[in-house]
């Protein structure tokens, strides 16, 4: 918890006023924040074999610390034998202090592990939002290699209250993320 509770005082001691002093808001309230971070794991695989969701499920579950939950379709679509209600995928939604502490993880810990890594693109959403897609599970610490039946990749997408993508970006920067290439003023 001493983790979750220094990226809390690094936000409002010194995210809120750096972000206040380049966008020159008259409010702190103004001020984006994170408010959400959602996992998600889309497994059309899983049709044909129902451990692969409970594979997914336990995999997240130790990655997140916070129990993932199954996707289910939304209609039957017989080229892929989908019926309706199957289990496709499987997610997390973190707030408040899990989410700052998977945050710290994947900035300190997991993205580190890549190899060559060069750092992460730098497109967000239009709504100062963000999706990191990544390829393998194995670069979080949780998971244990030997362990692995298959690979499986994940998006991570942040979800802030930016209004524009340049008040979100800045946002993520100051967290800490890595971006590539600095966004053009």
């Amino acid at each position: 918890m001493a983790n979750t509770a220094s990226l809390k005082n690094e936000y409002k001691e010194r995210i809120v006023p750096a972000l206040m002093k380049e966008f020159n808001y008259s409010s702190v309230m103004q001020v984006p924040v994170l408010k959400k971070i959602v996992i998600n794991q889309g497994l059309g695989m899983a049709t044909a074999d129902k451990k692969i969701i409970e594979t997914a499920i336990n995999e997240l579950t130790a990655i997140t610390g916070q129990k993932a939950v199954a996707t289910l379709s939304r209609k039957d679509i017989s080229n892929f034998k989908l019926r309706k209600k199957m289990p496709v995928g499987v997610m997390v939604t973190l707030r408040r202090e899990q989410m700052y502490e998977f945050l710290e993880r994947l900035i300190k810990v997991a993205l580190p592990r890549i190899r060559d890594f060069k750092g992460i693109e730098s497109k967000l959403d239009g709504r100062g939002n963000y999706t990191l897609g990544i390829e393998e599970q194995i670069m979080f610490p949780e998971i244990n290699i030997d362990n692995i039946s298959r690979i499986l990749g994940m998006n991570i997408t942040f979800v802030t209250s930016a209004k524009t993508d340049e008040e979100g970006y800045a946002l993520l920067k100051e967290f800490g993320l890595p971006f590539k290439n600095a966004k053009k003023d």
